[in-house]
């Protein structure tokens, strides 16, 4: 069994609640509603759980005010579940599912803001703590998905340093974050494997914005010698490896929640591609677990 180590700096406890017809300024009673623990590469862990039990452990910090909260969620959902603690209390975010209309709109709460230095010296220790957990744990598996924004509280050079810990141990590291945290991991070490949707490849690297999309994948795949994936929606999957080109088409589905789907698309692309090397396979599993999460109330699940 190959093992996939999912490291999510932001924790979420998600609460789904399904309406029948959602109008804004109105009172709205709810059809349905859940709760799970999640976060972008948890939302991975889950889906990658649900294709081979066993298979993933996820690490994260969790706060303490609702911990209780979150590993209740996390066991129910079988996920192998490694964490620190914070101060305060793990971010909650809210998706609301309008099912006359078929659409999803997800709100989400800010991370805490920990001024006190108490606060800040057990963060900090907290850090340090999870950097042990994950360097303890990398000879174990085969693959680091690395996904989701870098919250305040953590060093700005975690990324960087995580990356770095992964390429020295010679593991596949699939990085799902953008901006200055990807710009300075490229400077320590490039991922094997770059996923990003089509406005955050444009925003973080402008000097390719004059080029077809085409064009500046593959430019910037060449120049890092590595895999570079962009999804874009409903459109079609775009992928370089160096010189070579892929396009994937999107699976057309009646959606339900869109939440996770980009993190379904991680977990299938790195299952196969662990499993086989397969650019082609590893795509056309990506956008299968993305279309079956589309088709679940569940953010990052399969079934």
């Amino acid at each position: 069994m190959k093992k996939i180590l999912c490291i999510c700096l932001s924790s979420t406890i998600q609460r789904t609640i399904s309406f029948d017809s959602l109008t804004l300024t109105k009172v709205n009673r709810s059809k349905k509603y859940r709760q799970d623990a999640s976060g972008k590469a948890v939302n991975s862990a889950r889906v990658l759980t649900q294709l081979e039990e066993g298979c993933a452990t996820v690490v994260c910090p969790l706060g303490e005010n609702n911990l209780k909260t979150f590993t209740d969620d996390a066991a129910r959902d079988n996920l192998n579940l490694l964490y620190t603690t914070i101060p305060g209390a793990t971010r909650e975010c809210w998706t609301l599912l309008d099912r006359n209309a078929g659409t999803t709109t997800e709100l989400v709460v800010g991370e805490p803001v920990l001024e006190s230095e108490a606060d800040k010296k057990a963060v900090a220790a907290a850090e340090i703590k999870l950097l042990k957990v994950i360097n303890d744990i990398l000879p174990q598996v085969d693959a680091v998905l690395l996904a989701g924004s870098r919250p305040a509280i953590w060093s700005d050079d975690l990324y960087a340093t995580i990356s770095g810990m992964t390429h020295d141990a010679g593991k596949i590291f699939l990085a799902d974050y953008i901006g200055p945290d990807l710009v300075k991991t490229l400077k320590t070490a490039v991922p094997h494997i770059i996923k990003i949707n089509e406005e955050e490849f444009r925003a973080t690297f402008p000097e390719l914005a004059a080029l077809p999309l085409k064009e500046a994948i593959l430019k910037k795949s060449e120049e890092l010698q590595n895999i570079v994936v962009v999804t874009r929606g409903t459109e079609s999957t775009l992928a370089a490896v160096r010189s070579k080109y892929y396009e994937c088409p999107t699976e057309k589905v009646a959606a339900l929640n869109t939440t996770a789907c980009g993190d379904s698309f991680n977990a299938g692309f790195l299952y196969e591609y662990v499993h086989t090397g397969d650019i082609e396979a590893a795509l056309k599993k990506g956008t299968w677990c993305a279309a079956r999460n589309a088709e679940l109330e569940a953010p990052g699940a399969i079934r």
